[in-house]
């Protein structure tokens, strides 16, 4: 067990020491998790989504003869099981008397802070980062980028490039006009819109050159560039610090389906041990994530 005591920081112990400095103290990225996933509270262990699919298309009614009656079906379910996470630290009495820097104590509470805080990122983005892997399948029963998304009518749909490609002009175009093609589980079509392009941070000036250009990047030709010009990316450019592929590449659509449901919130709690006299300082929350509709997110392993 990890407990601080005197022999930890000899130095702290000194009067004078003009600057105490650790790697907490560095400054970190903005939130990133939300800008991908839709964030919900929970009061319950887990939760459901239950999908329900409409009516398919309206056939044609002869003249005096019954209207033809159709009735929606249940299809996939996903259910998020919250997990508890916790990190903490104590300090001897003897420690917290006489360490010389009340700074110390408070850059702690914030390196457990922001451990909890890489935390929710990492687990998050980790649905991209293993959007491939057949150890984390969906609802569907398959990845979350997948050429084979079975539809509840029969079929197959896809939320990938057929041909894996790095980020370019091209094949954002590519994933857009598929994007635009999008059916539901009935094969009525559905507005399927771009929403943020989500890159690795190897891609920052890429990306930025190909949304940014007034022209199309790269090339000689005098001619615009539509992606800009067409406003396709609303929400921007997200650049995810937690992906560890870094040719992989995103587009979060307008569709509903990709949730980081909160149990508990962090939460920070300290007190003291009566039997050693340490003192005990903690961070907990409790929360899941994951997708439900794959439509959410289209994307790209790179080439």
């Amino acid at each position: 067990m990890a407990i601080t005591t005197t022999q930890t920081h000899p130095k702290l112990l000194w009067p004078g020491l003009l600057k105490v400095w650790s790697e907490s103290m560095h400054g970190d990225w903005d939130e990133e998790y939300s800008k991908i996933f839709d964030s919900i509270s929970s009061d319950k262990a887990f939760e459901e989504m239950q999908q329900v699919t409409y009516y398919g298309l309206a056939p044609e009614k002869a003249q005096g003869a019954a209207l033809t009656y159709d009735a929606e079906q249940q299809g996939y379910n996903k259910r998020f099981t919250h997990v508890a996470y916790a990190l903490g630290f104590q300090i001897t009495r003897e420690a917290k008397d006489d360490l010389q820097y009340v700074e110390v104590a408070t850059q702690r509470i914030k390196a457990v802070s922001r451990s909890m805080q890489q935390t929710v990122e990492t687990v998050d983005a980790n649905h991209l980062n293993r959007a491939t892997n057949a150890s984390y399948t969906g609802a569907d029963g398959v990845v979350l980028l997948s050429t084979a998304h079975p539809r509840i009518n029969g079929g197959t749909d896809s939320n990938k490039l057929s041909t894996a490609a790095d980020l370019s002009e091209t094949s954002i175009e590519d994933l857009v006009v598929q994007m635009s093609k999008a059916v539901d589980d009935r094969g009525l079509k559905i507005q399927v819109k771009p929403k943020s392009l989500v890159i690795h941070p190897n891609d920052l000036f890429n990306a930025n050159r190909i949304l940014g250009s007034n022209l199309q990047n790269d090339t000689a030709n005098n001619a615009i560039n539509v992606i800009r010009s067409q406003g396709v990316f609303p929400g921007g450019i997200v650049v995810n610090h937690y992906l560890t592929d870094t040719d992989q590449w995103f587009i979060r659509s307008n569709v509903p389906g990709m949730f980081h449901l909160w149990r508990t919130k962090p939460e920070f709690a300290n007190d003291d041990d009566f039997a050693t006299k340490n003192d005990l300082y903690s961070g907990y929350m409790r929360f899941s994530s994951g997708w439900s509709d794959w439509r959410a997110i289209w994307g790209s392993e790179g080439a």
